[in-house]
């Protein structure tokens, strides 16, 4: 399936407002066909050569909505540093992936959210949970997993799951003070 800039669903499109639909598991061909050309996608889109190319935006994720399938399935894949400063590979292609526990402490990235389905900029803090619990098929890893996850992982996790209620990372931004501090979040 080819993704690329000019196939990915735009914000204006009613189908980004609705609500994905639960996979049936095992995962059929096409499904596992989907979730690597999406995992593709992401791989590619930070290679400034392939992005150019291939018309791709930079992406650390990509839900199954905004290729026009409302299914239950996201791919992320992106390079972190974890508590002792060593690099980390997040990479999942997940499947009916839901959120089992969050954090009260909120968190926002500091230059704001984008997204692939997004063309126009939307300023103004994203204020999510700082930790949340996720569980879901993970189809790299052929089985069902468990990810904690804060900060960068955390915030990355939610924006792609909003995906699956028809949500977007602008209704989050406070129309009458996008730039509100929020007390004792974890800034990233």
């Amino acid at each position: 399936m080819l993704i690329n800039n000019e196939t990915i669903i735009k914000d204006n499109d009613p189908l980004m407002r609705s609500k994905s639909k639960v996979v049936k598991l095992p995962l059929s061909k096409e499904d596992r066909d989907i979730l690597l050309d999406m995992l593709k996608y992401v791989e590619e889109s930070i290679n400034p050569e392939l992005a150019e190319s291939k018309n791709l935006r930079p992406a650390v994720g990509i839900s199954a909505i905004q290729i026009g399938i409302p299914k239950r399935m996201t791919a992320i894949r992106f390079y972190d540093v974890d508590k002792n400063g060593d690099e980390i590979l997040h990479e999942y292609c997940l499947v009916n992936p839901k959120i089992v526990s969050r954090s009260t402490q909120k968190a926002y990235l500091e230059n704001g959210e984008g997204c692939l389905s997004v063309v126009e900029e939307h300023k103004g803090h994203v204020v999510r949970n700082a930790r949340i619990t996720v569980e879901g098929y993970d189809f790299l890893r052929d089985e069902y997993i468990t990810i904690r996850a804060r900060g960068y992982l955390a915030i990355v996790l939610q924006h792609e799951l909003d995906h699956f209620e028809g949500i977007l990372f602008y209704d989050y931004i406070d129309k009458n003070d996008p730039f509100k501090e929020i007390e004792n979040a974890l800034v990233i």
